[in-house]
C-alpha cells in the first residue's frame, strides 16, 4: 500500500536534501512535486491543496531556512502534516460502561463489511479478551448468513441469526441474547446495496435507534478511492458514524481514500484491512503510517507483531542452540512458521525502514517459503538436523520429493551455512541478548 505515494514523496524531499542550501525557490520546486504526487495518488484536490499550503508556509520559516540540516527539518515538516491529515492519534472504539458493548458495522455491498466483522472479533477476542457474539443483520443475502457463520465458527464465536428478513428484530435480539449469556460484546453486520440510496439509510437509522449502538464503524473499500471518500461523506450526513475502516488496502498502491478520508469526513479512521484471512486486521495509527509513507518504516508495529509470537522459554532454548552450534534445520522451519504468523510479507517490509525501497518491487508472499518448507519436509530428520549428510544422491531425492531442483537445494544449505554464522557471531558479541531484552522492554501502547 502507498507504494506509489511512498516512492514520488521520497524522491521529492530527497531532491531537496541534496541541496548544501535551500530557498524558497526549491523549497517551491519540492512543494509542487509533492502537490503532484498527492493527487497522482487520487488525494481530494481540497486536501492536497490544503497540505501543500501548510508544509510550504512552514518551511519558508527561518529556522528551517537557516538549519543546520534544513532537509531533515522539511522531512520533519511533511511528516507532521501527514500524521495531521491521517487523524493525528489513534482513536480506539468505545466500549459501554455497561456491557454489553454494541458495535455496528455499515457500508456497501462488497466493501468487506461482514469479512471484516468476523476480523473484529476475532482482534476483540484475542487482543482485548472480549466475548463477542455476532448479528448477522444482513438478512437479503443467505450467503452472507451464511459466510457470516463461517467465519465466526474459526475463532469459536457465536453467531445469532433468524429465518425472517428483520434486520431490526435481529439486533434487538442479539442485544438481549448477549445480556443473558453474559457476553460483553455484540457486533451487529448489516447489509450493504450497490449505492447509498434511501432505503439502506432508513434500515441502518433504525437499526440505530432500536439499539442504540456505542460504535458505528462504516467500512469502506480504499481500492475505490475518491469514491470511497464522497460515499463516506453522504453515509455521516445521514447515520453520523464514529469512524471509519479501510479494507483492501493491500491492493491499493496510492492511498487516496486514506489520505483524504479524515478531513473530508471529520471522522477518524480506526482500522485497516489488509487481506482475507482473519488476522488480517491493524488498528491505526496515523504516525506510524505517516512514517511508512515516507519511507521510514515502521519499527513499534512490527515489534509488536513480533512480540505476539515471543515466547521466552523457546527464545532462551534457541539461544542456547545457537551458542552451541546445534541451531539446525528443524529450528529454521520453526523461524519461519512464526515469521508467517506475524502477517503479509510485504506488508512486514513496509514497516523496517529502507528495506521496502531496497527490495524495489519484489513480490513477497508466503509463497515465498513454499520451495523452502518443501525441501525441509523432504528431508528425513537425520538431514534436517545434521545438513552435512546429505550426498548427491540423497540431494536428488529430496528435488524430486519436493518438486525443486538440485541447485535450489544447494543454495538453501548455503545459505544456512551462512546464516548460522552470522547467528554465532551475534550470539558472541552479545546482540542476541540486547535484541530479545529490547523486545522484552519495549512500552507498548499509545
Amino acid at each position: 500500500m502507498f507504494e506509489d505515494l511512498s516512492t514520488k514523496l521520497e524522491s521529492a524531499v530527497q531532491n531537496l536534501k541534496g541541496h548544501s542550501r535551500i530557498s524558497d525557490v526549491n523549497i517551491a520546486e519540492t512543494v509542487r512535486e509533492i502537490r503532484r504526487a498527492l493527487l497522482d495518488a487520487d488525494v481530494n484536490l481540497e486536501v492536497a491543496r490544503s497540505f501543500t499550503d501548510r508544509v510550504k508556509e512552514k518551511a519558508m520559516g527561518e529556522d528551517v531556512l537557516t538549519s543546520v540540516n534544513p532537509g531533515q527539518q522539511f522531512t520533519k515538516i511533511v511528516y507532521d502534516e501527514l500524521s495531521d491529515i491521517l487523524g493525528g492519534e489513534r482513536a480506539d472504539i468505545s466500549t459501554a460502561q455497561t456491557p454489553p458493548t454494541v458495535i455496528l458495522i455499515a457500508g456497501l455491498q462488497g466493501s468487506g463489511k461482514t469479512t471484516f466483522t468476523g476480523k473484529l472479533a476475532r482482534y476483540l477476542k484475542t487482543e482485548n479478551n472480549r466475548n463477542p457474539l455476532l448479528a448477522a443483520a444482513d438478512v437479503y443475502r443467505p450467503a452472507a448468513i451464511d459466510q457470516l457463520k463461517t467465519l465466526a465458527s474459526q475463532i469459536d464465536v457465536p453467531v445469532y441469526s433468524i429465518a425472517q428478513k428483520d434486520a431490526v428484530r435481529v439486533a434487538r435480539e442479539a442485544v438481549s441474547m448477549a445480556k443473558s449469556l453474559a457476553l460483553d460484546t455484540v457486533i451487529i453486520d448489516t447489509a450493504g446495496r450497490l449505492h447509498v440510496d434511501e432505503a439502506m439509510m432508513k434500515e441502518v437509522a433504525e437499526i440505530k435507534k432500536a439499539v442504540n449502538p456505542d460504535e458505528i464503524l462504516f467500512v469502506v473499500d480504499a481500492m475505490t478511492g475518491q469514491d470511497a471518500v464522497n460515499t463516506a461523506r453522504a453515509f455521516n450526513e445521514e447515520i453520523d458514524f464514529d469512524g471509519v475502516v479501510l479494507t483492501k488496502l493491500d491492493g491499493d498502491t496510492r492511498g487516496g481514500a486514506a489520505l483524504s478520508i479524515k478531513s473530508v469526513v471529520q471522522k477518524p479512521i480506526k482500522f485497516l484491512s489488509t487481506g482475507e484471512k482473519l488476522d488480517a486486521l491493524t488498528p491505526f495509527y496515523p504516525d506510524r503510517m505517516a512514517q511508512r509513507i515516507l519511507g521510514m518504516g515502521d519499527v513499534v508495529s512490527l515489534v509488536e507483531k513480533a512480540q505476539s509470537q515471543f515466547d521466552e522459554k523457546q527464545a532462551d532454548k534457541l539461544k542456547k542452540k545457537i551458542r552451541s552450534e546445534k541451531f539446525d534445520l528443524e529450528d529454521f522451519y520453526d523461524q519461519i512458521q512464526k515469521i508467517k504468523k506475524m502477517g503479509n510479507l510485504t506488508d512486514l517490509v513496509g514497516m523496517i525502514p529502507g528495506a521496502a525501497s531496497a527490495l524495489d518491487e519484489a513480490e513477497l508472499d508466503e509463497d515465498t517459503f513454499k520451495p523452502i518448507e518443501a525441501i525441509i519436509n523432504s528431508m528425513t530428520p537425520e538431514e534436517r538436523r545434521d545438513p552435512t549428510v546429505l550426498n548427491g544422491s540423497r540431494r536428488r531425492r529430496i528435488a524430486k520429493g519436493s518438486g525443486t531442483s538440485v541447485r535450489e537445494i544447494n543454495q538453501l544449505i548455503k545459505q544456512f551455512g551462512q546464516m548460522k554464522k552470522m547467528m554465532k557471531s551475534m550470539s558472541k558479541s552479545g546482540k542476541i541478548n540486547q535484541a530479545l531484552q529490547g523486545l522484552k522492554n519495549l512500552p507498548f501502547g499509545r
